[in-house]
C-alpha cells in the first residue's frame, strides 16, 4: 500500500511541475507575470525532476537560462546520489 501512495505522490508532483513549467512557458510568451524560478527548483527538490526535464524538452523552456539549468542538474545528481545510497545502504 505505502508503494501505491508513494507512486501516487511522485505522479502527482511530477505533474504538477509539468503544468508550472508549461504555465510560466505560457506566460513569457504573453509578456505577463512569471512563475519565480525558486518556485519550479523547489518543485524540482520535492521530486518533480523528472517531470521539469520532461517539461524543458516538451516546452523548450528554460534549456538554456543559467544558473537555472546548473542549479537543476545539481537538484538531480544530489538526487540519484541519494537514491544509490538508499539503495546500497
Amino acid at each position: 500500500m505505502l508503494i501505491v501512495i508513494l507512486t501516487i505522490l511522485f505522479l502527482a508532483i511530477n505533474g504538477w511541475t509539468m503544468l508550472m513549467f508549461k504555465l510560466d512557458k505560457m506566460q513569457a510568451i504573453a509578456g505577463e507575470r512569471r512563475v519565480p524560478e525558486a518556485n519550479l527548483l523547489m518543485l524540482a527538490f520535492i521530486g518533480g525532476t523528472p517531470g521539469a526535464f520532461a517539461a524543458r524538452h516538451l516546452f523548450r523552456h528554460k534549456t538554456r537560462k543559467e544558473p537555472f539549468s546548473t542549479q537543476l542538474m545539481v537538484i538531480a545528481v544530489v538526487q540519484v546520489g541519494a537514491l544509490i545510497g538508499w539503495f546500497l545502504f
